[in-house]
C-alpha cells in the first residue's frame, strides 16, 4: 500500500513538474469542436470540469453563460486558470471557481451539475481512484444531466499499459449513467474515444 500511495505522490509531483517545465502539450488552449458542438444546443447551467488545467475550457463554457467549476490537483495549473478568468473580465471571473484538489474526492461539492466534462483526467488515474470518482460523478451530476469524457483507449506507454477500454468505462459508470453516444477515433496514431453519458 504504501508503495502505491508513494508511486501517486511521485507522478503527481512528475506531473506539476511538467507544468513548471511548460511541457504540457495536452494543454491546447483550444475548446475541442466535441464540446462546442455540445454547448451549441445546450442551455447554460452549472458544469463541473474534472482536470480543468488551465481553465481553457471551463472559460470557454463561461463565455456561453455557464457558472463552472473547475478541479485539478495541480497548484500552478490552478494558479494559471483564476489568472486566465481575471483576464478574461469580471463577467468571466465571476462564473468559474477553481479548486486544487483530487478528482477522485469531491466531498467539497454539493450543489448538483448539469454537465460534467473530462478530457484525459479519467484514464490517468488508479484503479481504487476511478472507483471513488464514479461515485462522486453519480452524486453530482442531477437525473438527466450529460457527462462528456475524453479518454485514451488501452496503449502501452513506456513499457506500460494506459488507457481504459469502452468496456471499462462502461462498467465503472453503468450503475448510475447511461452511455447515448461513443466516438472511436486516432490521435497521433494512437486510439481514443469520446463517450456521452446521461444520468438516470
Amino acid at each position: 500500500m504504501f508503495d502505491r500511495f508513494s508511486s501517486a505522490i511521485a507522478g503527481r509531483w512528475r506531473f506539476e513538474w511538467r507544468y513548471w517545465r511548460n511541457k504540457t502539450p495536452w494543454d491546447t488552449n483550444i475548446t475541442p469542436p466535441e464540446v462546442l458542438e455540445f454547448l451549441d444546443r445546450a442551455s447554460p447551467g452549472r458544469a463541473l470540469d474534472l482536470g480543468c488545467g488551465t481553465g481553457t475550457n471551463a472559460i470557454t463554457l463561461a463565455r456561453r453563460g455557464w457558472r463552472v467549476t473547475g478541479v485539478d490537483f495541480a497548484p500552478k495549473a490552478i494558479r494559471a486558470a483564476r489568472r486566465k478568468a481575471a483576464a478574461a473580465g469580471e463577467a468571466i471571473r465571476s462564473r468559474c471557481d477553481f479548486h486544487c484538489a483530487d478528482v477522485s474526492d469531491l466531498a467539497m461539492l454539493r450543489d448538483p451539475f448539469d454537465y460534467v466534462l473530462d478530457i484525459g483526467c479519467l484514464f490517468t488515474l488508479s484503479a481504487g481512484a476511478r472507483r471513488r470518482y464514479a461515485d462522486g460523478l453519480a452524486r453530482l451530476l442531477r437525473p438527466g444531466g450529460c457527462y462528456m469524457l475524453y479518454a485514451w483507449c488501452h496503449r502501452l506507454r513506456g513499457g506500460r499499459a494506459v488507457g481504459l477500454a469502452p468496456g471499462d468505462v462502461e462498467r465503472l459508470l453503468q450503475s448510475a449513467l447511461t452511455r447515448t453516444r461513443l466516438v472511436i477515433g486516432e490521435e497521433r496514431g494512437k486510439p481514443f474515444a469520446w463517450y456521452w453519458y446521461t444520468k438516470r
